[in-house]
């Protein structure tokens, strides 16, 4: 949903039964069903892992439901509509116990990404701050720049807030401003800035990877934001993804999960835009 901060919005009912991404499976049961849904981010790398596994488990259902958050990925597994959620942080304190955990299975480069006609390849702090308060309004082209936010308490926006106390007091009065832009979701924020001329949010390097996206990725304080900067800690905003589990959690969709520590598996991820964790760091 975007919506502008006092004005019109727009939404449409998530369902998870009526919107998941089915991958044909031919005649499994529905105890090999394994649904997977939560952060945006992770979601176009968990679709091209599960095609993969079905080569070699061909009666194994795996549906992926449109972004939830990670809160309500979280939710939605705690309460038995999902098998397996993606999260983009650690379990919170109310959501422990139950046998819920949480294990890191890839991290990606934060990126800060702007419509693709932008003619800027980089942003400093400084410059985003004064972006961010509107100090700042327009790209050296002239063009308007078109801040999309996110929710007040969502994990992107806490990721930006953590950059610098500076930037934090930015977000806050970005945030209160009245006739923002607001994303809901990770696709919906990448959708606008694809649309948008003059747009700048937040993004991963793993969704513009697999969802194809046409943006311009910025450079933060004159580092790009690939992977090998990212594994050698020249980039510093790394966003990590998490797969949560319960007690409750079947034996197909554990068996999912341990495949994302394969070799195949972190192979894909790899070129999906995302570092994966050694054994001894998991």
């Amino acid at each position: 949903m975007i919506r502008h901060r006092k004005g019109l919005s727009f939404s449409g009912t998530l369902l998870f039964a009526s919107l998941s991404v089915c991958l044909p499976c031919g005649d499994a049961q529905a105890g090999d069903t394994v649904r997977i849904g939560g952060n945006g981010s992770g979601l176009g790398a968990m679709k091209l892992l599960a095609k993969v596994y079905r080569e070699t488990h061909p009666k194994i259902t795996i549906t992926v439901a449109p972004s939830l958050g990670s809160s309500g990925g979280i939710a939605a597994l705690r309460d038995g509509a999902l098998d397996l959620a993606v999260s983009a942080r650690p379990l919170r304190a109310e959501e422990q116990g139950d046998g819920t955990e949480a294990s890191e299975y890839a991290s990606t480069p934060f990126i800060f990404t702007a419509h693709r006609k932008v003619p800027k390849a980089g942003l400093t702090t400084d410059e985003l701050i004064s972006m961010y308060r509107q100090e700042t309004t327009k790209w050296p082209d002239g063009t308007r720049i078109r801040l999309i936010l996110r929710p007040q308490n969502d994990t992107d926006t806490a990721f930006v807030k953590r950059i610098s106390p500076a930037m934090d007091g930015a977000v806050q009065r970005a945030q209160a401003r009245p006739g923002m832009m607001v994303a809901t979701t990770d696709q919906e924020s990448a959708d606008a800035i694809t649309r948008l001329p003059g747009a700048l949010g937040g993004s991963t390097l793993t969704e513009i990877v697999t969802e194809a996206r046409a943006v311009n990725m910025l450079a933060y304080n004159g580092v790009k934001p690939t992977l090998r900067n990212l594994s050698d800690g020249s980039y510093p905003l790394v966003k990590k993804l998490y797969l949560v589990t319960t007690a409750k959690t079947s034996a197909q969709a554990r068996q999912f999960a341990a495949y994302l520590r394969s070799a195949k598996a972190r192979a894909i991820l790899a070129k999906s835009g995302n570092l994966t964790p050694t054994p001894k760091e998991r």
